[in-house]
């Protein structure tokens, strides 16, 4: 039997060492932070994909919410100031602007501060958060990590990883990363998850400690609430003055709120979807 000669046997080690490679663990991809303002985490690619058009509210639309918003802001301006900044929770109604603030709250210290990134993480993808996290690290720019309607279910461990990412890594946070997250649950946890850990136990307050501690990670606790009548027709005056809606003012309300009657609720939401209808029905575009 022939020997194969050296070149032949180095292309067969080339091809081995790429079937090696392909088996391994991805490698994270080196974004190009100058892409966007705005990034989505791409788990499976362990990529940061940009986002060229943003959807969001200008923040002087979203009413009713007056002192969080300005606590938010503030806290953003400072961690893009390079100051101290807290991790921010974001809980409470539906509907009544939570991450409709948290993209307009970056988009204004953005302003003054250019360098602040806004990226979206899903959470179904936190177990990758330390992946993510090593690509910000090190880096010029300053991040505030994004999750919408966090929130988590019976047998779900994953709330683990975000409390190792947030503070009690051995590492711990990078300083030019702030984690933002909304969800309906102050403690990011269902009531009868916690009340099922309390009841088989062995020991039921460490094991409830245990629970409800990931939401103790937040620095910032800001609290939504269902809005009256009047901050309801507030919303509704301010997207229409916007928007340049010619309708008269008694009319614009009494249409708003059989409108809000039809749909059981009065919200932020529930505005914005109202202005749509409205602008519809004039022949206009948002």
């Amino acid at each position: 039997m022939d020997r194969p000669d050296v070149a032949e046997l180095m292309k067969r080690l080339d091809r081995l060492a790429d079937a090696l490679d392909r088996m391994g663990p991805r490698r994270p991809t080196r974004p190009e932070f100058d892409a966007a303002e705005c990034f989505v985490w791409n788990a499976d690619e362990l990529a940061l994909d940009p986002v060229t058009r943003v959807s969001r509210v200008d923040i002087g639309l979203i009413k009713g919410v007056d002192r969080v918003r300005d606590i938010l802001v503030e806290n953003t301006r400072r961690f893009a100031a390079g100051h101290a900044a807290n991790n921010v929770l974001l809980w409470g109604a539906r509907g009544m602007g939570k991450s409709s603030l948290v993209k307009a709250a970056q988009a204004e210290a953005a302003l003054d501060h250019p360098g602040l990134k806004l990226i979206e993480i899903h959470r179904e993808d936190i177990d990758t958060l330390p992946r993510l996290l090593g690509l910000l690290k090190d880096t010029p720019y300053r991040f505030i990590l994004f999750c919408d309607d966090l929130s988590f279910d019976h047998d779900d461990t994953s709330y683990k990883s975000l409390k190792a990412a947030l503070e009690g890594g051995v590492e711990g946070r990078p300083d030019n990363v702030v984690f933002y997250a909304t969800s309906n649950r102050r403690h990011l946890l269902p009531r009868d998850m916690i009340d099922n850990e309390r009841s088989t136990a062995i020991n039921p307050s460490e094991a409830v400690e245990e629970k409800v501690s990931l939401s103790d990670r937040f620095g910032l606790w800001l609290g939504f609430h269902k809005c009256s009548q009047d901050e309801y027709l507030e919303m509704i005056d301010g997207y229409a003055a916007h928007f340049a809606l010619d309708v008269p003012p008694e009319e614009l309300h009494h249409s708003a709120l059989e409108w809000s009657t039809t749909r059981g609720a009065r919200s932020g939401r529930v505005a914005w979807q109202f202005i749509q209808d409205l602008a519809g029905q004039l022949g206009r575009r948002l």
